[in-house]
């Protein structure tokens, strides 16, 4: 059983030894990064995932881009860990289900992630069309989902660190 929580800024150097135990060395030198740099997360929208003894086992983060020129806002999602110890336990689902449900309700239309396809469309995201990620990344780990039917439609342009 795990306790789910809004991340606060006690957890930022826990988190960030999860993120660095579960990721390769470098992951900071990914494209993706680029658009977090000097941005917030969406703070209600980070979680961790703790034990029965307050151990950190997962966390999945949020981050606002905007895409075209119109600058649709879109949520950024990623990185999603989970302790090696605890994977195949479901906990990532679990935080994919849950953030993706706050996420809806607090009224964002669409999210994208760079991943893995056959991982993350179980979640409902699949690749996405007409979107130009900042280099460099394969463009079929481009992934979307909408959160609001028709978010998606006429969003295409190039992906870009929201200024909110």
């Amino acid at each position: 059983m795990y306790r789910l929580a809004a991340e606060n800024k006690d957890d930022w150097w826990e988190v960030e030894a999860l993120y660095d135990l579960t990721f390769a060395p470098g992951r900071e030198a990914l494209s993706s990064y680029r658009l977090r740099e000097g941005v917030l997360p969406v703070a209600d929208l980070c979680l961790t995932a703790r034990d029965k003894d307050d151990v950190l086992a997962g966390v999945i983060r949020y981050w606002p881009v905007v895409i075209g020129e119109n600058n649709a806002k879109t949520l950024l999602l990623g990185p999603i860990a989970v302790h090696p110890t605890r994977q195949g336990e479901g906990l990532g689902g679990l935080l994919m289900r849950e953030s993706l449900s706050l996420a809806k309700q607090a009224g964002w239309g669409r999210v994208m992630l760079v991943g893995d396809a056959p991982y993350y469309q179980r979640f409902g995201f699949n690749k996405a069309p007409d979107l130009n990620f900042p280099p460099p990344v394969n463009p079929d780990r481009i992934l979307t989902q909408e959160l609001a039917e028709g978010a998606f439609k006429d969003v295409s342009g190039s992906v870009r660190k929201s200024e909110d």
